[in-house]
C-alpha cells in the first residue's frame, strides 16, 4: 500500500464519522452546547471542515471549496470569509448555526471530494515538498496532511461524544 492510499483511507474515515455524528440530529441538538463556552456539534463539524478545506487547498495550491462553490453564502454566517474557527470566542461559536445537518454534510462532502482528488494524485516525492515556511522546521506536505487528519479526527470525535451526551440526556 502506498502512502497516498493510506491517506485516502484515513480521510474517508473522517467523512464516515462526520455523517455518523450529525445523522438524525435535530437543529436544537446540532446547536446545543453542554456549557456556556462549549462547542456545539454544528460548530465542531463546520470547523473541522473549514480546516481541511483551508489547509488542503493551500497545500495543493487550490481554491477553497468554501469560496468557489458558494458554501460561504449558503451558510450565511456572520464571520469573515476565510475564517476557519481557530481561536473563536464563545460568541463566535454561537454564531455558527445551520439550517440543516445536510448543509454540514454537503459542505464536508464537497471538501472531501476535492481532498481525495488531490490525494490520489500524490507521489512519494510530493510528500517531502515544503508547503509552509512559517514554522521551524518548515512544514512538509506529509506533515500538513497528517496534521489536518489529526485535527479533524479529534474534532469529529468530540462531535460524536457530544452527540452521545445529547442522546443520553
Amino acid at each position: 500500500m502506498h502512502a497516498k492510499d493510506i491517506l485516502v483511507d484515513a480521510y474517508t474515515r473522517i467523512q464516515e464519522e462526520v455523517h455518523a455524528a450529525v445523522e438524525d440530529l435535530t437543529l436544537d441538538d446540532l446547536h446545543r452546547r453542554p456549557g456556556p463556552d462549549a462547542n456545539s456539534v454544528a460548530w465542531l463539524v463546520w470547523h473541522l471542515t473549514r480546516v481541511q478545506d483551508d489547509h488542503v487547498a493551500g497545500a495543493f495550491d487550490l481554491d477553497q471549496v468554501w469560496l468557489t462553490q458558494d458554501w460561504e453564502k449558503r451558510f450565511g454566517l456572520d464571520l469573515k470569509p476565510r475564517d476557519i474557527g481557530y481561536g473563536h470566542t464563545s460568541a463566535q461559536v454561537a454564531r455558527v448555526r445551520v439550517d440543516s445537518a445536510d448543509l454540514l454534510t454537503g459542505y464536508y462532502d464537497a471538501v472531501h471530494a476535492q481532498s481525495l482528488e488531490a490525494l490520489r494524485g500524490l507521489t512519494a516525492a510530493d510528500l517531502d515538498r515544503v508547503v509552509d515556511e512559517n514554522w521551524d522546521p518548515p512544514v512538509t506536505l506529509a506533515v500538513r496532511l497528517v496534521s489536518v487528519l489529526s485535527d479533524d479526527l479529534q474534532h469529529v470525535g468530540q462531535a460524536a461524544y457530544l452527540r452521545g451526551l445529547l442522546q443520553s440526556a
